[in-house]
């Protein structure tokens, strides 16, 4: 079997990978694919590399990597994870990716000493710049959420990147999309309610972001999800006291116009780069956000407790499935999980994080 992309000169090579590059510890493992950190033999520079078991592969897998490859050959931005090469070997497809070594965004967040609005902007600002870049490419993420926004290295100055860009898709003109894909917490109302939908998903997820790099704790919670989904699909939600005390309103505006139920009226990632909160780059207080770290800490946990439950939970039903003869496929993304998790073997842990994803997803 071939995973069949365009073809890059020096991208795309039937080599073995071990070639070229020297292995070295696991990072990761999924249900089909394992992530290495490696070594480049000609110059030493180190890369995480994502080594998919082509026997293990259903359809609706190989056509989502084809498009995950295809997507991130024609980007080329500072705050998005870099897909060096891909090696096309009989039995293993390899993907050679930025090691992504600084963490995820919320876990870099709570060890700063100091933490105000002005840093809150200056990574919206960031990544509304690399969501701008793709949307006019045509390119949808679909899975903004924190595990997914990771820093190059523990620098102080590291870029952060959006990463993980299996349920990405690409679209043409004025199409739009209609399969049922994102996390829970994060999906657009557009898309629990079934409709037909765009880049504007995207927009929803950064607004969702944008509230919690602000206070702490996520706009929209319930531990059962079809509340949760009801709440979404309502748009209710608020800017409680005294974690929004100290909150600029020029901050919240923004949030405002971000969380928006009806697509058409929401902002998209210009309108956000042209807020005043985020355009300008010392608008933003440089006070300490006072309760933000507890808060940020507590989220921290509960949702790593929780996607700690639905990965075993997901490994578990894939047992059971394989045992039937199933290929694993599920309908509806990973919210037909109701989990924090993506496609099988695909997550953070591609760049070099710690969180490996499991779960299958079609797409769409």
């Amino acid at each position: 079997m071939s995973i069949i992309i365009k073809k890059v000169t020096d991208f795309y090579k039937k080599d073995e990978c071990v070639k070229y590059y020297k292995f070295g510890k696991t990072l990761g493992t999924g249900s089909f694919a394992t992530v290495k950190s490696a070594v480049n033999k000609a110059d030493n520079t180190k890369w995480a590399v994502k080594c998919i078991e082509k026997a293990s592969l259903a359809p609706d897998d190989e056509e989502a990597l084809r498009v995950e490859v295809e997507v991130l050959q024609m980007v080329e931005h500072p705050n998005i994870v870099k897909l060096k090469e891909v090696f096309d070997c009989p039995k293993t497809f390899y993907m050679v990716m930025e090691e992504m070594s600084g963490g995820e965004l919320f876990d870099r967040i709570v060890e700063k000493e100091k933490y105000s609005e002005r840093e809150a902007r200056t990574v919206v600002h960031k990544l509304a710049t690399a969501l701008a870049y793709c949307h006019t490419l045509g390119i949808v993420h679909r899975d903004l959420k924190p595990e997914n926004l990771l820093y190059e290295s523990t620098e102080e100055n590291a870029e952060i990147k959006i990463a993980d860009f299996g349920l990405a898709k690409l679209i043409q003109g004025n199409s739009m999309m209609q399969t049922a894909c994102g996390t829970p917490g994060y999906v657009a109302p557009e898309i629990l309610e079934g409709k037909p939908y765009g880049g504007e998903v995207d927009m929803w997820s950064l607004g969702v972001i944008t509230y919690i790099l602000l206070c702490g704790f996520p706009p929209f919670y319930d531990e059962n999800n079809a509340a949760l989904f009801a709440t979404i699909k309502a748009g209710a939600y608020d800017f409680p006291s005294p974690y929004w005390d100290h909150v600029s309103d020029s901050a919240k505006d923004l949030i405002n116009h971000m969380l928006v139920v009806d697509a058409k009226k929401r902002y998209s990632a210009e309108d956000v780069l042209n807020h005043p909160w985020v355009k300008d780059p010392e608008g933003a207080s440089d006070k300490q956000l006072p309760s933000f770290t507890t808060e940020m800490r507590r989220y921290n946990a509960r949702r790593r407790f929780r996607a700690g439950i639905m990965a075993a939970k997901a490994i578990r039903g894939m047992s059971l499935l394989h045992k039937k003869g199933d290929d694993g496929a599920a309908d509806g993304g990973v919210l037909g999980a109701a989990s924090p998790v993506g496609r099988s073997g695909r997550g953070t842990a591609a760049a070099g994080g710690e969180n490996v994803q499991v779960g299958h997803a079609r797409r769409g």
